[in-house]
């Protein structure tokens, strides 16, 4: 059996025990998986290895790009200005980003870039990877052009330009980027070792990620504007090793953390945003996570999805309880915050696998915490 390093609450013994399976397994390389309830960390454990040849283990603080599940950290910037009352979610976006006007996009809101219904899920301009470390000009391109569909009518993931969109709305109101405000709201205040753009002296305890096998996404059930939204540009697992990669910020895809400050960070939300002496939000704050934007096929992800504010909600792609949110990455990575239990599950990994919606490692972990969940009631 794989040896599971940390600590855990006997009553979450299975959260250990479903590590240890999709290690021996090979599912994991090496992987952690954290799980806080009503604040406090009751499993913070980690195992195998930060690289195919096993030679060197994954360690307690090791981290790891955790693709979109960054996704839900800017969301909660959002949300804290939100709180603040210095961002109206249903205003428009020109409000705050007077240039976003053109070409007829004056009347789409700040709602609608957190639930992936804007109709920017992609740039008309073709792009190179290295364009993301281009701020300027991933947002002039984005405010320039037209929706690719009606914004508000249905969702279309926006798989990397949510970030910038919502990064551009938080640097207008405070004068900060994402990744700084992201920095000296949340993450340090928290003491949680997750970073949008992260620092050179950090490069030494990254795992770097392990791509799926090459996948042609058009026979993959995509269709045309998930092509364009995916491709343009292309990004593998493999790019995130790059130094400008790490230095940049891409707040939809780019962050750096393990599962113990993912759910230090996320436990804000399952917790009515306060988690371990530390107010993020207030009583209400969270509320707006769980306004319905769109719920019905992804013109993206050509899959049934139910979004609210930053998060997906509950529906059958994503079976939860009725106030759970949650959003994984690219290859594997996962967070799920349960309102109702307290409780927030992070799990990420460096091996990948290829879907963009999560797959059986994530979802043995989830189940094995609700069970550990259920035993505190009892």
């Amino acid at each position: 059996m794989a040896d599971i390093k940390g600590e855990y609450d006997e009553r979450f013994s299975g959260v250990a025990e479903a590590l240890a399976h999709n290690l021996d397994e090979g599912l994991d390389v090496g992987a952690s998986v954290a799980v806080v309830l009503n604040g406090q960390p009751v499993v913070d454990i980690w195992g195998g290895h930060r690289d195919c040849a096993a030679t060197e283990p994954w360690e307690q603080d090791t981290i790891v790009n955790v693709f979109s599940t960054t996704k839900t950290m800017t969301a909660l910037c959002a949300l804290i200005l939100a709180d603040r009352g210095e961002l109206d979610l249903h205003a428009p976006v020109a409000r705050y980003w007077p240039e976003f006007a053109q070409a007829g996009k004056d009347r789409i809101e700040v709602r609608e870039l957190l639930g992936h219904t804007s109709g920017l899920s992609g740039w008309d301009a073709p792009m190179v990877v290295e364009d993301l470390a281009d701020w300027e000009r991933c947002t002039s391109l984005l405010a320039a052009q037209s929706p690719w569909w009606e914004p508000g009518s249905q969702s279309g993931y926006h798989a990397v330009t949510q970030g910038y969109l919502i990064g551009e709305v938080v640097r207008r109101i405070t004068g900060l980027s994402l990744g700084q405000f992201f920095a000296q709201t949340v993450a340090g205040p928290l003491g949680a070792d997750f970073h949008i753009g992260l620092p050179a002296e950090a490069d030494a305890r990254v795992a770097p990620l392990i791509p799926p096998p090459p996948a042609d996404l058009h026979d993959g059930g995509f269709e045309e504007i998930g092509l364009r939204t995916l491709t343009n540009p292309p990004i593998t697992g493999t790019t995130t090793a790059e130094p400008w990669w790490r230095r940049a910020e891409i707040p939809a895809a780019n962050g750096h953390g393990n599962a113990r400050s993912v759910a230090a960070i996320q436990s804000v939300i399952a917790c009515g945003g306060e988690a371990r002496g530390t107010r993020l939000l207030s009583a209400q704050g969270t509320e707006a996570i769980f306004e319905e934007q769109s719920n019905g096929r992804d013109l993206v992800l050509n899959v049934p999805l139910r979004f609210g504010m930053g998060f997906g909600l509950a529906n059958e792609t994503m079976p939860m309880g009725p106030r759970s949110c949650a959003w994984g990455g690219y290859g594997g990575s996962l967070v799920i915050n349960d309102l109702d239990a307290r409780v927030t599950i992070a799990y990420v990994m460096n091996r990948m696998e290829a879907g963009l919606l999560g797959d059986p490692r994530g979802a043995s972990i989830a189940l094995a915490a609700a069970g550990g969940v259920a035993k505190t009631m009892r």
